[in-house]
């Protein structure tokens, strides 16, 4: 099958880890470069967008929100905080009305602290939480500053003590944990009941496709690959105007720049990565404003000499 650098979107299945997903990838595309933008738990469904080619040179480069919808079964806690974990306590919830539930859920909005859950891949001395939770290690996580830009109460079953949400957050947001902390917040207990991630670094389920469609050949890569340079529309960008500068660029060196020809130039932080592309609109790599804002220096060429 063909193949060409950009991003492929799929759309995961219950069951299959990140991992498995670029392994098919890898399979089906005949190439080994390949990588996940993000990992995506094996029980949850959804957006994950995966690199092929000189692509996984700019994940970093990528939008890092991710949006998700999800369902929090309030009454049980777990040793997973998600519903497939060991129960390790009950207790009742209130019968709120939604607009109770909704103020309640301002804690949970804009810049707030979360303890990951014990069965995660944060690092505690040099090793992943989760495998010292398999061994029933005593251990503490320390709380990571996480930003929720939006949560929103979608449905509320008083009955069954479901919670649906819409939550758009900051990479490094653990939903379970969420999920638990609002049972907490709620004089009860939660955990996740089931998780579907909506978009991730700029994809959305829309773009999305199944590995199945791919292994059917029901998909090509002409249609189903998004160009790198696509992915990059958030950054801002400047155009090699002549052959010198293009020299220049793929030999490492550094390109004069007048600060002006960006027009957020008053704000403009020099800080942010920056697309170089060709007047053919070909994408040629990323570079940074030095201090002065004088000049452009090469951080990821591709094609370089």
């Amino acid at each position: 099958m063909e193949t060409k650098d950009g991003f492929l979107v799929i759309n995961k299945d219950k069951g299959l880890t990140s991992h498995d997903c670029v392994k098919q990838i890898r399979k089906l595309l005949n190439t080994k470069k390949v990588g996940h933008t993000g990992t995506l738990d094996p029980e949850v469904i959804g957006t994950l967008p995966i690199a092929i080619g000189s692509a996984t040179r700019f994940i970093q480069y990528l939008p890092q929100g991710k949006t998700y919808i999800g369902q929090i079964k309030l009454g049980i806690r777990t040793n997973t905080d998600d519903i497939h974990g060991e129960i390790i306590n009950q207790k009742s919830w209130p019968k709120i009305s939604d607009e109770k539930l909704d103020q309640c859920l301002n804690r949970f909005r804009g810049i707030i602290k979360q303890i990951p859950p014990k069965v995660s891949s944060v690092h505690v001395n040099g090793e992943r939480a989760y495998k010292k939770s398999f061994r029933n290690e005593i251990f503490e996580l320390s709380p990571r500053e996480v930003k929720i830009d939006e949560l929103i109460l979608m449905k509320w079953d008083k009955i069954n003590g479901i919670i649906e949400i819409k939550i758009k957050c900051s990479a490094g947001t653990y939903i379970r944990a969420i999920a638990r902390d609002i049972g907490e917040v709620l004089n009860s207990e939660g955990c996740l009941l089931q998780l579907k991630r909506i978009s991730a670094c700029g994809f959305d389920e829309q773009k999305s496709i199944k590995i199945s469609d791919i292994e059917k050949g029901k998909k090509t890569s002409k249609n189903f690959i998004i160009p790198t340079i696509s992915a990059l529309n958030h950054i801002s960008t400047f155009v090699l105007s002549n052959a010198e500068q293009i020299n220049f660029w793929q030999t490492g060196r550094a390109i004069k720049v007048d600060i002006n020809y960006f027009e957020e130039s008053k704000s403009f932080d020099y800080k942010k990565p920056i697309k170089v592309i060709d007047k053919k609109q070909t994408l040629l790599g990323i570079g940074f404003l030095n201090a002065d804002q004088s000049n452009i220096n090469p951080k990821l060429v591709l094609n370089a000499r």
